[in-house]
């Protein structure tokens, strides 16, 4: 096991090489990132953005960019500042190999130091809601595949069905219409949103409702469709059929028999929606008004903000190779035959 860990390890170096450079062409063709200088209060001449520019290294060939985010521009030789050799600079970014993710065109701080701002806030809203949907799609979907074709299989599908096609900011704004506006109307407690309270536990959890709810309510029809349909396969199997003639409660055919073999699908399912949870949700946030790392990146897009684009990217990434190398982990426990050597 452990050399297959270093050799996934191994291999996923130059994979992400690969993504991060293809990242970082499309997000420098987002915009120009000196439109948002020019958009500041302290506008700065156009000999001042010519400077940063030189600085930042955006002057110079999209491979030489990369090559100054990814291991820094000091050990390159000194930068012509004016452009006339009157003042020669080493450069001072040392590269996301080193830990700079780089500076934000935006509010001029470290990109990390925004993210560490936002991704709190996502996981506060994130975790819960995904704790909830794979919890409920798990006893929903056990549930209707073990009373296939009844009335309470058919009601499940039919909803499944309904919230699957609705697409989210649908969903929340009518959830917004009837808790908080019709609410009001018909004399009864609207439910808060927007934001994220006055700081007390309280209030947070009062403005969670609502977009926790549309949340689950959204990825909770695809999930319970997945576990119904890897029930339905298992529980067709002889093992199964073996487990009842020996006259095992049905409680522990599903439980022990059915749903440890089921699982290895929705093992694969989570480790590929689990780092998607850093990202944050982008509609339900904005919405919302929920400060998480999808309104952040929205923001970024809008403002050609590369440094922040590319530090969520990135992130994102790292934990798509890490839950994808958990994923393969967790294979072995649930499934004895699975052996990596």
């Amino acid at each position: 096991m452990t050399r297959y860990v270093v050799q996934r390890a191994l291999q996923s170096i130059p994979l992400l090489l690969i993504i991060s450079f293809i990242l970082f062409n499309f997000t420098n063709a987002l915009g120009d990132p000196m439109a948002v200088y020019a958009e500041s209060r302290n506008r700065p001449s156009a000999r001042d953005r010519e400077i940063i520019m030189r600085r930042l290294g955006l002057d110079r060939p999209i491979l030489e960019q990369y090559l100054i985010w990814l291991i820094g521009n000091d050990w390159m030789p000194p930068i012509d500042v004016y452009g006339d050799g009157s003042r020669l600079e080493r450069g001072t970014r040392r590269g996301v190999l080193r830990g700079d993710l780089g500076i934000s065109f935006v509010t001029r701080r470290p990109s990390w130091t925004r993210i560490e701002e936002r991704l709190p806030w996502t996981l506060i809203l994130m975790v819960p809601s995904y704790v909830l949907t794979v919890g409920l799609a798990i006893a929903i979907g056990i549930f209707s595949a073990v009373r296939q074709y009844s009335f309470w299989d058919n009601l499940i599908t039919s909803l499944s069905f309904f919230f699957y096609s609705m697409p989210i900011f649908f969903v929340a704004l009518l959830t917004i219409y009837i808790f908080a506006v019709q609410f009001k109307r018909w004399g009864l407690e609207p439910i808060k949103w927007g934001g994220t309270g006055d700081g007390t536990l309280g209030s947070l959890l009062q403005h969670m409702v609502l977009p926790v709810f549309c949340l689950v309510a959204i990825q909770l029809a695809g999930y319970v469709r997945f576990v119904r349909s890897s029930m339905l396969e298992v529980l067709n199997q002889d093992y199964i059929r073996t487990a009842r003639a020996k006259g095992l409660a049905e409680s522990q055919v599903v439980r022990r028999h059915a749903f440890k073999n089921a699982a290895l699908p929705l093992v694969t399912l989570i480790g590929l929606d689990l780092p998607f949870l850093l990202a944050g949700a982008v509609v339900t946030e904005r919405i919302f008004a929920w400060p998480g790392m999808g309104r952040l990146f929205i923001e970024s897009f809008e403002r050609a903000d590369v440094p922040v684009m590319m530090a969520i990217l990135m992130v994102l990434s790292v934990a798509v190779v890490v839950f994808q190398l958990l994923t393969d982990i967790v294979y072995t426990w649930l499934d004895p035959r699975i052996r990596y050597s």
